[in-house]
């Protein structure tokens, strides 16, 4: 059984709802959840927030954040996910957030770094950076199984 279709069955075992805020990935980890025939009793939609702008104005990450540490940060990372989660009243809320590449890394922040948070309406998080090696897909691909596995981290101790 694939990653995407074991969390669907624990979701609906726990009788919880998943969301995400994806912006390195855009909508990978969405589609390969609604891939899963009868992921609509567990999901009701995301937000692939690839502009700045989006992840201010729709999810709450403050310019500050944005301005200090970047898009592609811890802190940008549970904000995205903590917006996600308000926005859509899911219990657990998946936010990635990173450089896929081929452009766009730093000495810092090297293509393929990758921070995924996991938050739950009770106040838990699980927050990962990763550092991912491969091409643009590959990145993105191992960042949707990562994400996966996150939610079902989470789920596992609710």
């Amino acid at each position: 059984m694939k990653s995407a279709e074991k969390l669907v069955a624990l979701l609906k075992e726990k009788g919880k709802r998943i969301t995400f805020a994806e912006s390195c990935t855009g909508g990978l980890v969405s589609a390969a959840v609604t891939s899963v025939s009868g992921s609509s009793a567990v999901f009701d939609g995301a937000i692939c927030s690839y502009a700045n702008r989006i992840k201010n104005d729709l999810l709450g990450v403050s310019r500050d954040v944005l301005d200090t540490q970047g898009a592609v940060s811890a802190p940008s990372a549970v904000q995205m996910a903590e917006g996600a989660l308000a926005l859509f009243a899911a219990d657990i809320a998946v936010s990635v957030t990173g450089i896929a590449g081929p452009d766009g890394g730093s000495t810092e922040k090297p293509v393929g770094t990758v921070f995924i948070c996991c938050v739950n309406g009770e106040g838990d998080r699980i927050l990962k950076r990763c550092r991912f090696s491969g091409d643009r897909d590959t990145v993105r691909a191992k960042s949707v199984e990562i994400a996966l596995q996150c939610a079902m981290e989470m789920l596992k101790k609710m």
